[in-house]
């Protein structure tokens, strides 16, 4: 006991004894730690974001919320869609969009420090030549007029790799069977930001959960991480897709018109996640339709339209919807829908487009440009997913590619969609919800 107090009570004197020096130490201690953690990213590097995405891309293909702080284009988009300046200062098509001319900004220069010259730019397009008369000028010379070509040099371009003009420069690439496996790139206030990139869904989330990564972004169904403490996670509306239920119109039965519109009718959207879809243009752009026939859930329409239908082709009355494995909860959606119309409907899974199919459901990555002549053109074999074919269609897309003037193809766009929505050849559906995950 004697013992205890002792040792208490000397204690108690070093303190007061020294109380001004250890009060002076724990100062300083605090005032060391406050300006090292300022001087030493300064010195050594700044935050480090670790990143994980979903999907296998080449350095050719990253995405363009990755390439967009590494490079610019010639030009740039706003959120409505409308080009404007970036790399090039001006442009202009002398002979209706065949060829085109842009005047570079000679204030940019790359991130070697060099300044930016024509001939530094390196874009290979199919049938197009380039051309580059001095350093500051880059002609593009075409087969065909092409009036959304200034749209198309939006994405950014490198000097060689991916050395850009961005505010992040690459600082490390790993790469392994031909896709990236781990970009790091690193600004000029010595920040990084480390993209891991997975294969699927679940393999992302294993890897924040093992601590790999301490964000991911794009996901699509937030569980388990919307019950985690720990653990913020953010709601995103993409504009820019949606998901789209293609009807192959060459198939017996939804080549018939009154089919499609009465499945179209037969869907109820508003039980569907994420933001209603009208269109196959962006809610945000210049040549959007809000007028469009709207396909509300509309059941008495749609028995009435199926009325109509020949008693050969009602009477086998069935559909197979193919879908990803990430929308297969909205397919059976969609198929318990249609049973309770009276149509028959199987679901089936796979991982890619198949060659053969009668209603397709997918993601749709909508352009920035309206134009989708890929998409709806009759002669697009390879990418007419609806196999869809119409000469008026046709007839308004080589319309919307060659007019130079924006008012005159927002009005061959706002046709363009109000026809394609009476014939039905797609539903469109709505405009994903995804996550961003991340750790608090």
């Amino acid at each position: 006991m004697l013992t205890l107090r002792y040792i208490f009570r000397l204690i108690v004197a070093f303190f007061v004894r020294f109380r001004f020096l250890l009060l002076l130490g724990l100062f300083l201690g605090i005032l060391v730690f406050t300006i090292s953690s300022w001087i030493m990213p300064l010195v050594f590097g700044g935050e480090i974001e670790r990143i994980g995405m979903v999907g296998r891309f080449r350095t050719e293909t990253l995405p363009e919320t990755i390439l967009e702080g590494i490079g610019d284009g010639l030009t740039t988009m706003d959120e409505a869609g409308t080009v404007i300046p970036n790399l090039a200062q001006s442009w202009e098509s002398p002979d209706k969009g065949k060829t085109w001319i842009f005047h570079l900004n000679s204030d940019y220069s790359w991130q070697d420090g060099e300044k930016i010259e024509s001939s530094d730019l390196s874009y290979e397009y199919t049938d197009v030549k380039v051309e580059a008369p001095d350093s500051q000028t880059i002609i593009f010379k075409l087969e065909t007029p092409f009036s959304p070509f200034p749209a198309v040099v939006s994405r950014p371009v490198f000097k060689k790799g991916l050395l850009g003009t961005g505010e992040w420069r690459v600082d490390e690439v790993s790469i392994a069977g031909g896709f990236l496996q781990k970009l790091v790139i690193v600004s000029d206030a010595k920040d990084k930001k480390v993209f891991k990139f997975y294969p699927t869904e679940e393999r992302a989330k294993l890897a924040y959960k093992l601590g790999e990564v301490d964000k991911l972004s794009g996901i699509f169904n937030s569980q388990p991480f919307s019950s985690w403490k720990n653990t913020k996670v953010g709601e995103v509306i993409d504009s820019q897709k949606e998901v789209v239920l293609f009807f192959n119109t060459e198939d017996k039965i939804l080549s018939d018109k009154n089919i499609r519109q009465a499945l179209s009718y037969g869907v109820d959207k508003k039980a569907l996640p994420g933001k209603r879809a009208m269109s196959p243009i962006a809610p945000n752009s210049w040549a959007y339709n809000p007028q469009v026939k709207p396909y509300e859930f509309d059941i008495e329409r749609a028995r009435e339209l199926l009325e109509d239908v020949p008693e050969e082709i009602s009477s086998e009355l069935t559909i197979k919807l193919v879908t990803s494995p990430i929308l297969l909860e909205v397919a059976e959606r969609v198929a318990k829908d249609w049973e309770e119309l009276g149509v028959k409907t199987s679901v089936q899974v796979s991982s890619g487009v198949p060659t053969e199919y009668q209603a397709l459901l997918a993601i749709y990555e909508i352009p920035k440009d309206p134009d989708q002549y890929s998409i709806w053109h009759s002669t697009q074999v390879g990418s007419n997913i609806s196999k869809y074919k119409d000469p008026r269609i046709d007839k308004l897309l080589e319309s919307g590619r060659t007019e130079l003037s924006l008012e005159d193809r927002r009005t061959i766009y706002l046709d363009f969609q109000r026809f394609l929505l009476e014939d039905a050849p797609a539903i469109f559906l709505y405009h994903p919800k995804s996550f961003d995950i991340e750790r608090k």
